[in-house]
């Protein structure tokens, strides 16, 4: 009896990461350390960010849990931020994997945290190219945040660099979401 119910429990936390279509690696599966703290982020979201990290691109899901963890170590020891700052992040492995997750604010693009998710890519995307499995991650993501309320479905796709003066998100994500529907430039 004690088994069913924990294998009950396991579906259940699972579908959490299914039920809208796309799989989102959790943080415990990448080996992730849990937040220090949160704060909340509303629904039907106005905006969505893409980024890039700038460094280490992943093939396997082995190297993504270390690049991944390598991220969270950054911004938790080095920032003194409370979690990894995004709430996605997408390896050159096709998977998607939880940062900061659904319902709670990052810390990914200074004014604009409060009123958007952000999504970053594995690697440097001056240099990186994304590959056909990492864009329909990306789009199954956006569609799965509309789908559960997260983002309005009139939300706007912005690349970091229309909002904060960096390079981010490199210039092979910046010429392909150019092309996205709710891109706007």
């Amino acid at each position: 009896m004690v088994s069913k119910v924990a294998l009950l429990l396991a579906v259940l936390v699972c579908s959490q990461y299914m039920a809208q279509g796309v799989y989102v690696v959790s943080k415990a599966e990448w080996g992730g350390r849990g937040a220090k703290w949160t704060v909340g982020l509303g629904n039907y979201l106005s905006y969505a960010i893409i980024h890039h990290t700038a460094g280490s691109y992943c093939e396997t899901r082995a190297q993504c849990n270390a690049v991944l963890k390598s991220v969270q170590n950054y911004h938790m020891d080095s920032l003194g931020w409370p979690d990894i700052g995004y709430n996605f992040l997408i390896g050159g492995d096709g998977n998607v994997y939880e940062g900061r997750g659904w319902n709670n604010m990052g810390a990914h693009a200074a004014e604009w945290n409060p009123y958007s998710i952000g999504i970053s890519f594995l690697g440097n995307y001056n240099w990186n190219t994304l590959e056909p499995n990492m864009i329909s991650a990306a789009q199954q993501l956006l569609n799965d945040a509309v789908n559960r309320g997260q983002l309005s479905s009139g939300y706007i796709l912005y690349g970091h660099r229309q909002v904060s003066a960096t390079e981010c998100p490199g210039t092979h994500i910046w010429n392909e979401i150019r092309g996205w529907s709710h891109w706007s430039g």
